[in-house]
């Protein structure tokens, strides 16, 4: 959603800026009918697939997935942060931005907590220069190999043992508690998070201080311990060492991606300034998301034993809605009972860049992953290997990349090519390559969505939002979950009647990051066949079979409750009446 700048603001500012200008001052464009289109600026490609509607005011490309609001373009062409992106736009259709929306500067929430972590970083350091207790951190980080340079480089500082150290030199509880910083038990007494660690500060791509990651000195549990959630530090967005990496090269040939702080540190220590860690969760899609908008070559470098190979198949499934072409991502699995810091001190740093350029590419380790689970000399075992394939194939998007990744899987099962593309679209293989001519030459896909009257209420709604004041009893429907997509389809209703003015491309934006997202667009793209004429009659007709089937969902249920004998009064009035 729109975050901390009001749905209001960005609703206007969507609907006075047109993405037809915006993305034409970036990309080519030439008319298609009520479209534009043009190759697009997000994958390498020949012929344009990339098409911009300047009627619901949103872009998508059918050869690469990409799509969004002007606000997402220039997120993603310009490489600008959300609020960035709205600033500029706003500029552009001179309007002024709100003061929960302004610079940093001016938004009370976020700025004091910055500060206040910068702060904590700057005494972190210190007390590992002064403290008199300082003397182990500093053995235990000599011991690791690391020097001064590069611990002031990364900030490394130590939290000294006792419960309210931090808390007395900074003060403010309520302040610290919000930053992570301190813990509040049951009976109130309030203490500091961090002791007796080796600190970590974990900073944005802009360098400010978000959050905190700490080493503990003796065997106690966590080893690590991280930052909570907080305003400003989200564990699925953050990445340890980006910052740095991106000090030492705005634009790295590639990144690699390793389990922990001290491996970070200590590849940038011996030459190798592009690593970077996630936080003590799985990598996330919208990590490598990140990664890939930095370089296009993301190295997965995990440690060779189970554990590592668990680690390595979730970022691999959480790294495939990211994949396309041009985009690269490989697998290195590293010898049992060594890390990447115990690697590259043993053996250097031109032998650990040798074993890098050996990574195992994204496909070869899916498809060799799902080989050793299956027998793939008998009819059985392929079809289980295909079986195991459908829901990874399907989180691709449609892309060069996923048709040829789905013809070397054709070919290892025996099967059509267009066969199997056919299954992971959910469609029949018959007229596959007419309606993939067609969608390509109308810039829509056409073939990839079940009709149902759920889903084109909710495409026609896409399409020209006003059509929800035809809906007048929408309370009717609150609440009710019998049918798929029927509570998002109120969801839209409510929102459209709410905001009249609302663009197809500002109810997109509403619900950018959010679980329906995917499904939004793919609807929103979809050639439903509907005329602009026809669209009032259909969408009314829509919503009638919607009733009906809840009708008839609810009848049934009534029916099985009048065989068990347990129909209350209110009931058996209603199955009368439902049976009428």
């Amino acid at each position: 959603m729109a975050g901390r700048i009001p749905d209001t603001f960005i609703d206007e500012l969507l609907a006075r800026v047109d993405i037809a200008d915006i993305v034409g001052e970036r990309v080519r464009l030439r008319r298609s009918g009520s479209n534009y289109l043009g190759l697009c600026p997000f994958h390498g490609e020949k012929t344009p697939s990339f098409t911009v509607s300047a009627d619901k005011q949103f872009y998508h490309c059918f050869g690469c997935g990409a799509h969004g609001s002007a606000i997402r373009f220039l997120m993603e062409y310009d490489r600008l942060d959300f609020r960035e992106a709205v600033a500029q736009l706003a500029r552009t259709a001179g309007l002024e931005m709100p003061e929960q929306g302004r610079g940093e500067a001016q938004q009370p929430s976020q700025k004091p907590l910055h500060d206040l972590l910068a702060q904590a970083g700057r005494q972190y350091q210190q007390w590992l220069r002064q403290h008199p207790q300082r003397q182990r951190a500093i053995d235990y980080l000599q011991k690791r190999g690391l020097n001064g340079g590069i611990a002031q480089r990364f900030g490394i500082g130590f939290a000294p043992p006792g419960w309210d150290n931090l808390l007395r030199e900074l003060g403010n509880p309520d302040h610290l508690k919000q930053a992570g910083l301190v813990v509040e038990r049951d009976g109130g007494r309030v203490y500091d998070r961090f002791r007796d660690r080796i600190m970590f500060p974990i900073r944005d791509h802009r360098g400010r201080t978000i959050g905190f990651g700490g080493r503990v000195l003796d065997d106690g549990e966590p080893k690590y311990l991280n930052s909570p959630e907080t305003p400003v530090f989200h564990k699925g967005e953050a990445l340890y060492g980006l910052h740095e990496v991106l000090q030492a090269d705005r634009h790295p040939t590639d990144i690699v991606v390793v389990e922990g702080y001290m491996d970070v540190v200590a590849l940038a220590q011996h030459g190798l300034p592009r690593a970077v860690a996630t936080l003590g969760t799985a990598t996330s899609t919208r990590q490598v998301e990140r990664l890939l908008k930095t370089t296009g070559d993301v190295i997965f470098c995990f440690d060779g034993d189970e554990a590592g190979a668990r680690a390595a198949w979730r970022a691999l499934e959480n790294a495939l809605p990211a994949m396309r072409q041009g985009r690269q991502i490989r697998f290195l699995f590293l010898p049992d009972g060594e890390d990447p810091d115990s690697l590259v001190r043993q053996s250097g740093s031109e032998a650990f860049e040798s074993r890098l350029l050996q990574a195992t590419s994204l496909s070869d380790y899916l498809i060799d992953r799902l080989q050793q689970q299956t027998d793939m000399q008998s009819m059985d075992g392929r079809a289980r290997f295909v079986e195991k394939a459908l829901p990874l194939l399907q989180r691709l998007p449609p892309d060069v990349y996923r048709h040829m990744l789905i013809e070397r899987m054709a070919g290892l099962a025996r099967l059509d090519t267009g066969y199997l593309e056919g299954v992971v679209d959910g469609r029949e293989r018959i007229g596959r390559r007419q309606a993939r001519s067609e969608s390509r030459s109308s810039g829509l896909d056409t073939g990839s969505v079940r009709r149902t009257p759920v889903r084109l209420a909710i495409a026609l709604l896409l399409q020209r939002p006003a059509l929800a004041h035809q809906v007048e009893d929408i309370a009717s429907l609150r609440g009710l979950d019998d049918l798929p997509g029927l509570p998002l389809l109120v969801q839209l209703l409510e929102l459209s009647i709410n905001e009249p003015q609302i663009t197809p491309g500002a109810v997109l934006e509403r619900f950018r990051d959010t679980e329906h997202e995917a499904a939004l667009w793919k609807l929103a793209t979809w050639d439903h066949l509907v005329p602009e004429s026809g669209l009032e009659a259909e969408f009314a007709d829509a919503m009638n079979r919607v009733r009906r089937l809840l009708s008839d969902r609810r009848l049934q249920h009534l029916n099985e409750r009048l065989q068990a004998g347990e129909l209350t009064a209110e009931e058996w009035t209603e199955w009368t009446r439902l049976k009428k």
